[in-house]
């Protein structure tokens, strides 16, 4: 299953993809807002936007890990790589200085909302360092709040909640 956004509203509509082409046209009415809109099927321009806004990793960078993002709202699970140094998490927004944009419609979730710290111990073992960005609903780490200035070591599989948005820390 698909999700496209309507440009209006934000608001997303799923559909199987695969009774379809690449290179086809769909059009799609929106059943909030009533917006018509098409899309082509093929590879997501939005992607490659917010590729040319946040530029690629570094090779050095490669294979630190990755963080799984599983929207509540429809459990949607998207996958964005992490990067040596800050991985500042929050809202896709075009312009914004987040490096990890995650897209959601989640209004809990700030645009800035917190930073994962990628860096090696004193053995040159990678660490993971959470942090509240600072945010206006806050970081949440096994059901409890990250304090202002408060900053936790996660481990593979750690589960953490940011708004309404639950993401989980994988290390390859």
């Amino acid at each position: 299953m698909k999700r496209v956004r309507c440009p209006k509203c934000d608001n997303f509509i799923t559909f199987d993809e695969t009774r379809y082409e690449a290179g086809q046209t769909l059009v799609f009415s929106c059943p909030q807002c009533n917006k018509d809109f098409s899309i082509r099927m093929g590879v997501s321009k939005l992607r490659k936007q917010q590729k040319d806004e946040n530029p690629t990793v570094e090779s050095e960078d490669a294979g630190v890990g990755a963080i799984v993002v599983i929207e509540n709202m429809f459990h949607y699970k998207q996958v964005y790589p992490l990067r040596m140094g800050d991985n500042v998490i929050g809202r896709y927004m075009k312009g914004s200085k987040c490096n990890t944009p995650i897209e959601t419609n989640d209004p809990s979730m700030d645009m800035n909302h917190c930073v994962i710290n990628v860096s090696r111990d004193k053995r040159g073992n990678l660490k993971y360092v959470l942090r509240d960005g600072p945010s206006y609903t806050g970081t949440f780490v096994d059901n409890q709040i990250l304090g202002d200035n408060e900053r936790r070591v996660i481990e593979d599989g750690t589960l953490f909640t940011i708004g309404a948005t639950s993401i989980i820390l994988k290390v390859k």
